[in-house]
C-alpha cells in the first residue's frame, strides 16, 4: 500500500510517499480501508516535534512514521476478541492512539471506531472526531445570555464551537486572522476579531466562557478578559503558555472568581457523536475547505499549519 512516512521532525519536506507492507490487526483492532483523513493541529504538531509535548514518545524522532488519526472507511479485517464491527462496516474515528491515516489502510483499536452515519460522505464524518470532541467539550457552559470567545474561531475546531455555542444560545465572538473574518461570520459569529490588529483580551465587556485553540498570551491577559465567575479553557499552544495557565493561572483565577485551565480533551466515540448527530440534524454545517489526494499531504498540512484553512481539510488516499 501507499502511505505518507517520516524519520525525522521538520518542514512538510521531511515526508514522503512510499509502498510499505499492510498492516494487520492485532487483538481487538480493525483494518481500516482509508476513504478519507482529515488533518488537525495535532498532525501539524507532530510534524514539526513542536510544541515539545507533541515528541512525548518519541523525542529525536518520530515514534509513529505515518501520520493522521481522524479516519473513515471500510473496515477490511478484524483482529481476534473484536465483537462490534466485521468487513465491509462504514466506520470513523480518532486514531490518535496509533495514527497512520495518511495511507490506503490504517489499523486502529475497536474502541477508538463508530459505525458512520449513513447521511454522511467518508469526508464529512472524517471531520468530526478529534475537532467535535474538541467543540462540544470546550464549548461546555455556553447558554442564552453568556458571552463565549472562540480564539482560533476559523479553524477546524474553531468552525465547529462558533456553531454549537450559537445553537446552544449564547453570543459568541470569534477570533482568528483577518482572511478568516468573513468565514467567521458566516459560521453564525455575532462579532469577530483580527488578532493582527486588536486584542481580544483588552476587549470593554468580559467573557463569561473563553474556548483558547491557540494559547499564547499571559494569564493575566486571559483572566482580564474573563468576568467574574468567568472560565478560560485552552487547547493546545505554547509549552510555555500551557505551563503557566496550569500553575499562575489556577491560582490567579481562584483569587479573582474566575477559573483558569486547560481543556483535557476526552477521546473516543462517546466524546465525539453528539456532534455528528448536531451534524446530521442540519443543526451545525460541516466546513470543508480543501480536498488533497495522498501525494499532496505535504501541502494539505501546511494549508491547516500556516493558519489558511477555512473550517477542515480533507485528505482522500484512493
Amino acid at each position: 500500500m501507499k502511505a505518507v512516512l517520516y524519520e525525522r521532525y521538520g518542514r512538510p519536506e521531511v515526508l514522503r510517499v512510499e509502498d510499505v507492507p499492510m498492516p494487520s490487526p492485532a487483538a481487538g483492532q480493525v483494518l481500516v480501508k482509508v476513504a478519507a483523513v482529515s488533518i488537525n493541529l495535532s498532525d501539524w504538531e507532530g510534524l514539526r516535534g513542536s510544541p515539545f509535548y507533541a515528541r512525548l514518545g518519541g523525542l529525536r524522532a518520530p515514534r509513529r512514521p505515518i501520520l493522521g488519526s481522524d479516519i473513515a472507511g471500510w473496515v477490511e479485517a478484524v483482529g481476534t476478541g473484536v465483537t462490534r464491527f466485521r468487513p465491509g462496516d462504514e466506520v470513523y474515528g480518532d486514531n490518535l492512539q496509533l495514527k497512520g491515516g495518511f495511507a490506503q489502510y490504517a489499523v486502529a483499536p475497536e474502541p477508538a471506531l463508530a459505525v458512520k452515519p449513513a447521511e454522511l460522505t467518508f469526508a464529512q464524518a472524517s471531520t468530526i472526531p478529534q475537532a467535535g470532541a474538541i467543540a462540544v467539550q470546550g464549548t461546555v457552559g455556553a447558554a442564552k445570555g453568556r458571552r463565549v470567545l472562540i480564539n482560533g474561531g476559523g479553524g477546524g475546531s474553531g468552525s465547529f464551537a462558533i456553531q454549537l455555542a450559537k445553537h446552544l444560545g449564547a453570543h459568541v465572538t470569534g477570533v482568528d486572522n483577518g482572511r478568516k473574518l468573513d468565514f467567521m461570520r458566516s459560521l453564525g459569529a455575532d462579532a469577530v476579531i483580527d488578532y493582527q490588529r486588536d486584542d481580544f483580551t483588552r476587549e470593554r465587556e468580559p467573557y463569561d466562557l473563553i474556548l483558547d485553540l491557540v494559547a499564547h498570551r499571559s494569564v493575566f491577559a486571559y483572566r482580564r478578559a474573563l468576568a467574574p465567575g468567568g472560565r478560560y479553557r485552552c487547547v493546545g499552544g505554547s509549552v510555555r503558555a500551557l505551563l503557566r495557565v496550569l500553575t499562575i493561572g489556577l491560582a490567579a483565577g481562584r483569587l479573582t472568581r474566575r477559573r483558569l485551565g486547560v481543556l483535557a480533551v476526552r477521546e473516543g466515540p462517546s466524546h465525539f457523536e453528539q456532534m455528528t448527530r448536531l451534524c446530521v440534524a442540519g443543526d451545525v454545517n460541516i466546513h470543508i475547505d480543501r480536498t488533497f489526494g495522498l501525494d499532496q499531504v505535504p501541502e494539505a498540512l501546511a494549508h491547516v499549519g500556516e493558519g489558511n484553512a477555512l473550517g477542515k481539510v480533507v485528505v482522500t488516499p484512493h
